[in-house]
């Protein structure tokens, strides 16, 4: 599904990643672990197409990432990869539907189709009486709920989540490791989350350690 091939990344005289190879299932939910500097959100952004390395590869589906041209790339990245972030990047001006529907909007599909869906799966995830609150109307809990939402809304084949559950409570931390799961079991989709928490770490199938931009474990 995933397949990353001898990746190096530099930003001036600091390398971020020396030679970093992984394999990553269809299907599998895989977490990416290590100390803050050590490479982990830099390759995570690689593989959603965010930020292009030095040298290496990455494939998906068989597709180079890094051959795409800059108009097929983000084609690729806004039908194929759904992003999850720490601090949900929500659009503020906009309602939780409205932020949901955007990817598809982006897309240029049917406007009626996209507000079906995007209500669907916000009710799907609770949140059918809230869908036309603002984010700043919004818990931490259901803000990471309606990012998970808009992260779906496309159906892509990879969700890539950044420290997901950083800005969480416990109980939302519970709440989110649930959906994760759910959303895996439900739909197929490959999940890689960058994280420092072991609880989120412990839920995957699979951990990847990276130490000085390196592949230690996994």
């Amino acid at each position: 599904m995933i397949e990353v091939k001898d990746i190096y990344k530099s930003f001036g005289s600091l390398r971020v990643l020396q030679g970093v190879s992984l394999t990553i299932e269809k299907g599998e939910i895989v977490a990416i672990i290590g100390k803050s500097g050590a490479g982990k959100t830099t390759l995570l952004q690689i593989i959603g197409t965010l930020d292009k390395p030095d040298s290496g590869s990455v494939l998906i589906d068989g597709t180079d990432m890094l051959h795409l041209k800059e108009a097929a790339l983000a084609e690729y990245r806004n039908k194929h990869i759904g992003f999850i972030f720490q601090f949900h990047q929500l659009l503020p001006e906009f309602t939780a539907l409205e932020n949901v529907m955007m990817p598809a909007l982006i897309h240029k599909d049917d406007e009626r189709e996209v507000r079906t869906r995007a209500q669907n799966l916000l009710t799907d995830l609770g949140l059918a009486e809230r869908m036309n609150h603002k984010p700043n109307e919004l818990s931490g809990g259901e803000k990471q709920r309606v990012a998970a939402a808009r992260a779906m809304m496309m159906s892509p084949d990879v969700i890539l989540a950044d420290e997901p559950s950083g800005s969480l409570d416990e109980a939302n931390k519970h709440e989110l490791h649930a959906l994760l799961q759910d959303m895996r079991s439900r739909f197929g989709q490959t999940i890689v989350i960058v994280t420092h928490d072991k609880e989120l770490a412990a839920i995957s199938d699979r951990i990847i350690e990276l130490k000085d931009g390196k592949v230690v474990n996994g």
